[in-house]
């Protein structure tokens, strides 16, 4: 099912960004905050997927497709987006409400999807389904079906979170890139990034799933924009910034402040 908005949590800095240059950030699936996520501990190779080994005992078939799942998860990137604007514990983990929401309007996203290469065209947009338990998978003979099975589905304590994901695999080396100032406002990220390439420089390599994934799309993708509770009480000049940027990222952009309902646990928008 195809959704006409979907949503994207960020905090103030990621927000400035994605607006300032018109991408989507895209996260390498090891870089996930849920341990469980897209870990294939949890399938069961030998009994539901056909497989090339014949006749190996399904313990070693088990052994194989699990390090292959490892190398597959290393090399996925996702987006993950959500159906809804307004959830208290979403805003209260992704930015402590001092961030903002980023209404995408997909009809219009999903003609730049198709842009980011990797091992398939495209960039199929996923529905996460939840569960208590990952059962044996269904014979799945289709890369896609593996795909939405192994990188979509996730543990039903998240379900509040009415996750659609934006799945690449193996992007190209071209959308693999850190952007003008990106951590400039998080010395955790400086430090991260200080110890990524000194890492390089030490060692002769980087690890690139520390480092984000981008996607460019156009002005006209960005639909509305959610202002955190507590951002103007934080940073005022940031939350003129963020204004700025995504008026001149779309100049009909919907920019709304979110507020305490008096009367109820819940969040209200007020537009700008």
């Amino acid at each position: 099912m195809c959704n006409d908005r979907l949503y994207k949590y960020l905090d103030a800095s990621g927000g400035l960004n994605m607006l300032d240059h018109s991408t989507l950030m895209f996260t390498n699936a090891t870089q996930l905050n849920d341990p469980f996520d897209c870990h294939p501990a949890y399938i069961h190779f030998s009994r539901g997927m056909s497989t090339p080994y014949k006749g190996l005992p399904p313990e070693t078939v088990s052994w194989l497709e699990y390090n292959k799942g490892l190398q597959r998860r290393d090399k996925t990137y996702i987006c993950s987006l959500s159906k809804i604007y307004d959830s208290i514990l979403m805003w209260s983990y992704y930015n402590k409400h001092q961030g903002i929401c980023i209404g995408l309007d997909m009809e219009k996203t999903r003609k730049y999807l198709n842009r980011m290469m990797g091992l398939f065209l495209g960039c199929p947009e996923m529905e996460v389904v939840y569960r208590d338990v990952v059962n044996d998978p269904a014979p799945m003979n289709e890369p896609i079906d593996f795909l939405r099975y192994h990188f979509a589905t996730k543990a039903k304590e998240w379900q509040h979170e009415q996750e659609v994901r934006l799945i690449t695999y193996d992007p190209s080396s071209m959308y693999m890139r850190l952007l003008p100032g990106q951590y400039e406002e998080d010395p955790s990220f400086c430090t991260k990034l200080t110890r990524i390439f000194q890492k390089k420089k030490e060692e002769s390599y980087m690890d690139w799933k520390e480092v984000r994934a981008f996607l460019d799309i156009g002005g006209e993708c960005f639909e509305s924009v959610y202002l955190g509770v507590n951002l103007n009480k934080k940073n005022e000049e940031t939350k003129e910034k963020i204004i700025e940027a995504a008026r001149k990222c779309n100049p009909d952009i919907k920019i709304y402040q979110m507020t305490i309902d008096p009367e109820a646990f819940r969040l209200k928008e007020e537009q700008i």
